[in-house]
């Protein structure tokens, strides 16, 4: 397993071990003792799936405010995404900043989201399966959202018309739930 720090500290790609044969594949999702070595220490406590059916949907960006903020290992497990993660960590260096990945389940890549990082992820195929480990259990009362398209944050999306839920659509932009403060508002 093969961890690479990205431009943006804390978000990291996962590049896991595929043993191949005739057969098919086997490789370790994750790694709890690999991770350590990088001074990355988790403790994982609730899997996600998702399924989308159709090419084009788009869910995100979504966090959580603390002290209920999440971080998340994901993968995909059919099709692929176009998955994204936006610096909402006031006091950093990259506050606003996005980095975006292809994963898929042919490369089987994942994307170590820290908590502070909003998170997004585009389909490219249809019937996309999505997992993802989680360190905090889901709270309604602290889920948030930034809008998809937000131009200050100016993410470059596969397409500009995507598949939203209703959520998604009414999301505020990142200057909407700042305060003055610097925190994130709820």
């Amino acid at each position: 397993m093969k961890l690479i720090q990205t431009e943006l500290e804390d978000l990291w790609i996962v590049e896991p071990i595929s043993f191949q044969d005739h057969r098919g594949f086997f490789l370790e999702s994750y790694n709890q003792r690999k991770f350590e070595e990088q001074g990355i220490h988790i403790d994982f406590i609730q899997d996600n799936h998702s399924l989308s059916v159709s090419t084009g949907t788009l869910r995100g960006l979504h966090y959580q405010l603390a002290p209920k903020a999440q971080t998340k290992l994901v993968r995909v497990l059919a099709g692929s995404i176009f998955d994204v993660a936006v610096d909402l960590r006031p006091d950093s260096r990259t506050f606003g900043q996005w980095v975006g990945v292809t994963l898929s389940a042919e490369n089987k890549h994942q994307l170590l989201v820290p908590k502070g990082f909003a998170h997004g992820f585009y389909t490219l195929e249809p019937n996309t399966q999505v997992a993802y480990k989680v360190d905090e259990y889901y709270s309604l009362e602290h889920d948030r959202g930034i809008r998809w398209n937000d131009p200050d944050i100016g993410i470059s999306w596969p397409s500009d018309s995507p598949i939203l839920s209703n959520k998604d659509e009414v999301s505020p932009n990142l200057h909407e739930v700042i305060i003055e403060s610097g925190e994130l508002r709820q």
